[in-house]
């Protein structure tokens, strides 16, 4: 007799074909609305990195969507301590992901987004000097920028004292950039719940204890709980989970009807 909420086995199972990159890509597939998706991975006891790095915790699965979800995107949003941290590099696609986007009337790359109150950025770095589109920097009014920075990026002001983030993703979206995919940091996805602005989490939780020490994957000042159903959970042969949660979306307005005599 099942007892309370049902609960059923994904893993293991019979075999079955693995998942092709098509039928992925119908998974996370593009919304039909703005929408703002975050992808994380994390260790089995909730660690954002190994070694102070997230390499550390991410595979071949988690590579293979993290790759996927950059070629779904309009834009890619990601908080200047990440950007810095992580060494990212210019945001390209090889040419079958291009081909994708340009089948589908999308420009051939996404967009960089970065999130910076201080503007503590270098110019120099690849994810600038090298971007295939200039990148766009959410900041405050009164932030002073680097030599050389505009030169790189655009700046767009969105609040005073801090960054705006509600005013900012409104712009990114005036703008076209209606799919915008978010990788952190934590801070970032923190700021991003408290304003109830997170769409999506895609999760990957890697088969590994990395231990006392490393930070969740999200940080910043208690905010209320936001709940976000589940949509999928795929599991990898070496224990990798990719799980997929995203809130329910509003039914899209009727059509006006015309009117009758």
């Amino acid at each position: 007799m099942t007892v309370g909420i049902p609960i059923g086995r994904i893993w293991p199972v019979p075999p079955a074909e693995s998942l092709t990159d098509a039928t992925l890509t119908e998974l996370y597939a593009r919304a039909d609305r703005p929408h703002l998706r975050v992808n994380f991975v994390s260790s089995l006891d909730g660690a954002v990195s190994v070694d102070g790095y997230s390499a550390g915790l991410s595979g071949e699965p988690d590579k293979r969507v993290f790759g996927l979800l950059r070629m779904l995107c309009d834009a890619l949003l990601v908080a200047a301590g990440t950007l810095r941290h992580e060494g990212y590099r210019a945001l390209r696609l090889d040419e079958r992901r291009r081909a994708w986007r340009r089948e589908r009337g999308l420009p051939e790359y996404p967009t960089l987004v970065v999130v910076s109150g201080s503007l503590d950025l270098d110019p120099a770095q690849a994810a600038f000097a090298d971007a295939p589109v200039r990148p766009l920097v959410l900041t405050r009014a009164e932030a002073a920028p680097p030599p050389g920075l505009t030169e790189v990026a655009e700046l767009i002001p969105c609040g005073t004292g801090r960054v705006d983030l509600a005013a900012g993703l409104a712009e990114l979206r005036r703008r076209g950039l209606d799919q915008l995919l978010c990788e952190g940091g934590p801070q970032l996805f923190g700021a991003l719940t408290a304003a109830d602005l997170v769409d999506e989490l895609c999760l990957t939780v890697t088969p590994l204890l990395a231990g006392a020490g490393p930070g969740r994957i999200t940080a910043g000042p208690p905010s209320p709980p936001r709940r976000l159903p589940l949509r999928h959970a795929l599991a990898a042969e070496d224990g990798t989970l990719l799980l997929r949660y995203a809130r329910d979306q509003p039914p899209p307005p009727e059509a006006p009807r015309p009117a009758t005599r």
